[in-house]
């Protein structure tokens, strides 16, 4: 699940408060400490013989239950690893890039995590981060001094690849600049996500569409992408893609507007830490028949709690498989975690698994602790056998599994056992 601000590189919407100059002063700022931290930093291997793999995501607010689960992935798989890769001891971190006042990531603290990371000589590999945003701001810092990222939830495609018309100009190139690429995610990307849930939308009977986003670059980009994929399979996109005000008290004016493009369905391309819940609340309201879809950003618990009876029968789309529906290895994954938490796994959990299982045989066919090495390692994953199947990572570190999920709201909860698999045409 991938979340920034169009057209900067931190997820902070210009206000009065903060104007967009003074934004971008600040991020340069920010950018230029990071960087000459970065190159003054040590770069190679620790002097002893413990390793450090640290995760950096919010760890308050809306999402903390889905990092929770990522989280207690990652230990999983270093504990079956008992701790160890050769002669190396493996020590978890796991860091929080969120600030009480926020609720959510905060740029300035993932940028200090990321230093943090860069100048402690045991961190080999960052599993990070959950918010698109936040890895914007730390690839060129981490990049610069050799450190590996491996994200188990961005799905934002301009952090890899460039996609006309939902990426910005620059992308993923600016990220990277007087360093080699460092960053791979294990799940699949948004363009892919846009396109399975217009078939979806056709699929569930829907014709008419109005599309909405948060202003982030995360909503923003996926509604782009979805608004385009309705309209080459066929769907009649009525209004939109439209910014919201993620801070409004109401969208009662919003929803009469939409009401009067008569759509079957809104695409809701956001969070729901940017108001998801009020926004579907308002949107029923005016229209009690309409259909809400809306992708990974607001597929977590917080939603159905802040959407209320609204949020019923809601279709959500998620850039992978959920728990219950893994097989193989991955089945065998979901079962021993809930022996182990004793609690049913987010679907996210199975992804912090394996970007930690990938970090960890990178290590061992490194052979060393040198983070170059590892690095390169990483990118020379081919034909992994996780418990999300047999995958590889691109050239663009991107992971080759397309397969997607869908789900409803029912009874207050997300029916899983009855989810539906989801392919890009």
């Amino acid at each position: 699940m991938s979340r920034f601000a169009r057209a900067t590189l931190i997820s902070v919407p210009p206000t009065k408060k903060t104007p967009g100059a003074v934004l971008l002063r600040g991020l340069v700022v920010l950018l230029t400490v990071s960087f000459v931290a970065a190159a003054c930093a040590p770069g190679g291997a620790p002097s002893g013989e413990t390793i450090k793999v640290v995760s950096s995501m919010p760890r308050i607010g809306a999402t903390k239950g889905l990092t929770d689960s990522i989280s207690n992935g990652i230990k999983m798989a270093i504990e079956e690893n008992g701790s160890r890769v050769g002669n190396l001891t493996v020590r978890y971190e796991d860091w929080d890039d969120a600030t009480a006042a926020k609720g959510n990531w905060d740029a300035a603290t993932e940028a200090a995590n990321a230093n943090r990371a860069v100048n402690d000589p045991e961190v080999v590999a960052y599993l990070a981060t959950f918010n698109s945003g936040a890895a914007a701001v730390a690839i060129p810092i981490l990049c610069r001094a050799n450190v590996v990222m491996i994200s188990p939830g961005n799905t934002y495609p301009g952090l890899t690849k460039a996609v006309p018309g939902a990426t910005e100009q620059g992308e993923p190139e600016k990220y990277y600049e007087g360093c080699d690429r460092n960053y791979a995610r294990v799940i699949p990307t948004d363009d892919i996500q846009a396109a399975a849930a217009a078939n979806w939308t056709r699929e569930i009977g829907a014709r008419r569409v109005y599309v909405l986003d948060d202003t982030e670059l995360y909503g923003r980009g996926i509604a782009v992408l979805y608004a385009e994929a309705a309209r080459r399979v066929g769907l009649e996109v009525v209004g939109g893609p439209d910014g919201i005000d993620p801070k409004a008290s109401d969208y009662r004016a919003l929803a009469e507007r939409i009401r009067a493009t008569n759509p079957d369905l809104v695409y809701f391309g956001g969070v729901t830490a940017n108001n998801a819940g009020k926004l579907v609340q308002d949107l029923k309201a005016a229209m009690p028949n309409l259909k809400f879809m809306a992708p990974d950003g607001v597929y977590d618990q917080a939603f159905i709690d802040s959407a209320g009876r609204a949020g019923e029968d809601s279709y959500l789309t998620f850039g992978g498989m959920p728990a219950p529906k893994l097989t193989g290895k991955g089945a065998q994954f979901y079962t021993r975690y809930k022996d182990t938490y004793g609690i049913e796994p987010e679907s996210y959990a199975a992804y912090g698994y394996e970007a930690a299982k990938a970090a960890l045989a990178a290590v061992e066919r490194a052979g060393s602790a040198d983070r170059a090495a590892i690095r390169d390692a990483v990118f020379a994953t081919r034909d992994f056998d996780g418990v999300l199947g047999r995958w590889s990572f691109d050239q663009n570190g991107d992971t080759t599994l397309t397969t997607m999920s869908g789900r409803q709201v029912k009874g207050g909860a997300y029916d899983e056992a009855n989810a539906t698999i989801l392919q890009a045409q």
